[in-house]
């Protein structure tokens, strides 16, 4: 089979690798169907990550079950399911209490599209053996479309943990969201569709700030100066200063969510953030614990994913295109619609 394989800055090729087998009867080898580049993903092909290449890349995908172990009993061959992008087990005390980037049966930071916590592949290959087919696969419903999904495996789930679970608490909170990418037009659209009261989005991009204005946001192109008055701030730069922006926006005891990767050091204003008692949470995310919530509220008609999806391109263009500057690319297989 082949494998993208990030090779050196802006450059990506296929390489062939051994088709994968199952190991144990616990696991299942999907095709991916629909793929798509991740937020960081941009970041790591601009040279910006901490891992050396080659590498094997893509952690988002929708894909085909073409082979499961005999002890499976969640998903069955043909069927479309969702990869989380980290290896989880599913019946460890941290995946049981739903910490599933932390699983204890894996190596720390186990996951596909970068070689850290052991060698599992990426989601851009022909094929892909998941360890732990009934824990991690979730079947995508019938009346999702793989291409607006791609991005479940992470950033869209993402996207519904970093504002849902506080809207929630938080009934018609003032939403600020600082961003450079999909993951911030995905929490716009989903903050509007659960009720904050505002949502402003902050971002140089002008394409990127109009797709926001049409998901009900107001836009900026800058977050300096800003208003005060926020109840949950995210971030989702990169960008150490623009989160030192958020914080400082944020209503006393407010909530920021940092969803940036980042590479590069920076400082944060803390005195400022003791006085008024900001929580806030820097993490990779546990998203096998909220895949179908965030599915359900795409499948609810109040939110429009495919929105976000920039360009569809054939899967075997992949290595031209991938380098190129897209929003959310999405790599499809002749398959990778539903039949």
């Amino acid at each position: 089979m082949r494998e993208l394989t990030y090779v050196a800055r802006h450059s990506v090729e296929w390489r062939e690798a051994p088709d994968p087998g199952l190991r144990s009867d616990r696991e299942a080898i999907v095709a991916p169907v629909a793929a798509t580049s991740c937020d960081v993903d941009s970041a790591i092909l601009a040279g910006h990550g901490f891992v050396d290449p080659p590498f094997a890349l893509g952690h988002e995908c929708v894909a085909r079950v073409v082979e499961v172990g005999d002890a499976v009993t969640s998903v069955a061959h043909g069927d479309l399911v969702v990869v989380p992008w980290s290896i989880s087990c599913g019946t460890c005390e941290r995946c049981r209490a739903g910490l599933t980037a932390h699983c204890a049966s894996v190596p720390y930071m186990a996951m596909y599209g970068a070689p850290i916590g052991g060698s599992w592949g990426g989601l851009f290959s022909d094929l892909v053996r998941v360890p732990y087919a009934d824990a991690m696969l979730v079947p995508l419903p019938a009346d999702l479309d793989p291409v607006a999904m791609a991005s479940a495996s992470d950033n869209w789930s993402l996207a519904w943990r970093l504002v849902a679970p506080h809207l929630k608490a938080r009934p018609g909170a003032r939403v600020l969201v600082v961003a450079r990418g999909s993951i911030g037009l995905y929490v716009c659209d989903i903050a509007r569709a659960l009720g904050a009261s505002e949502v402003l989005y902050v971002d140089p991009d002008p394409e990127r700030r109009a797709l926001a204005r049409d998901f009900g946001a107001g836009t900026a192109e800058s977050a300096e100066p800003l208003p005060h008055g926020y109840d949950i701030a995210v971030e989702a730069t990169g960008r150490v200063d623009q989160l030192a922006l958020a914080v400082k926006c944020l209503v006393p005891e407010g909530i920021c969510e940092s969803a940036g990767n980042h590479f590069r050091p920076g400082e944060l204003p803390l005195l400022d953030m003791y006085l008024t008692g900001v929580t806030l949470r820097v993490a990779r995310d546990n998203v096998r614990a909220h895949i179908p919530e965030a599915l359900e509220l795409a499948a609810s008609g109040k939110v429009d994913p495919a929105r976000v999806v920039s360009q569809v391109i054939d899967w075997e263009d992949l290595p031209d295109a991938l380098p190129e500057k897209h929003l959310k690319p999405v790599f499809v297989r002749s398959d990778g619609r539903r039949q």
